[in-house]
């Protein structure tokens, strides 16, 4: 299990770059696949479109039952909504497959960096898919960061059939924070097209987001300086 990170890479660990250079075959979402493919020649590849992560699991399952030294890759960190828990909820007890599980640079930290220091305190991670998660747990999630005054990096904001998510995630932080919270968001982290931008949470409201979005909520005390996003962590005497 194999993070390649954001994207670009010179994003990923020399751990994962070392795993690819050593496997003889490599699984994933079609995105990923192609990311890689070309800094790794002479692999096998194996894809799986969009929803089929439970056939991608098992297929890599029965590469590596078969002798395979099988890379499964996932984009960010493979235990971060990634597919690490999916390998081993289906192997169960079986012993026939070792499985190593490699980190990568989930979003939340990638992105972070394009917008200057926005989680520099107390964060949480909420995705607002709810293809597995009912939208009461996600809106309660919601609204118990805003309440506990987190810093909130938002996954999977908008897609074609959630395009008012984000904007109904929005209402619910504005319970309890003010419509001029500083906010960023970053599309497309290390690949082509990448954008970030400084925001208020008002603003983000109206914003269009799609599945390669990452959005970042600041707490009470997140500032905007030189068109960076920052969170204090509250050293005295500055």
């Amino acid at each position: 299990m194999v993070g390649i990170g954001p994207g670009a890479y010179e994003e990923m660990t020399l751990r994962a770059v070392n795993a690819l250079n050593d496997c003889d075959v490599i699984v994933g979402y079609h995105v990923y696949v192609d990311l890689v493919k070309e800094h790794f020649p002479g692999k096998e590849f194996h894809t799986t479109p969009m929803k089929k992560e439970v056939d991608r699991c098992r297929l890599a399952l029965a590469l590596a039952r078969d002798g395979r030294d099988v890379a499964m890759i996932c984009s960010g960190d493979a235990g971060v909504y990634g597919m690490a828990g999916l390998i081993y909820e289906l192997l169960g007890q079986d012993a026939a497959v070792e499985v190593e599980v490699v980190g990568g640079l989930t979003a939340a930290l990638s992105g972070a960096a394009r917008l200057g220091a926005p989680l520099t305190h107390d964060f949480c991670c909420i995705s607002l898919s709810d293809l597995l998660t009912p939208w009461e747990t996600i809106e309660n999630r919601l609204d118990c960061a805003a309440k506990g005054d987190f810093c909130i990096a938002l996954y999977n904001p908008s897609s074609m059939k959630r395009r008012d998510y984000l904007q109904r995630a929005c209402d619910i932080l504005l319970r309890h924070a003010s419509p001029d919270r500083v906010c960023g968001v970053v599309r497309n982290i290390g690949r082509e097209g990448e954008e970030a931008l400084v925001m208020t949470l008002a603003e983000l409201r109206d914003y269009e987001a799609d599945m390669f979005t990452t959005v970042f909520v600041g707490n009470s005390h997140t500032k905007a300086l030189g068109g960076k996003m920052v969170t204090p962590r509250g050293y005295r005497d500055v």
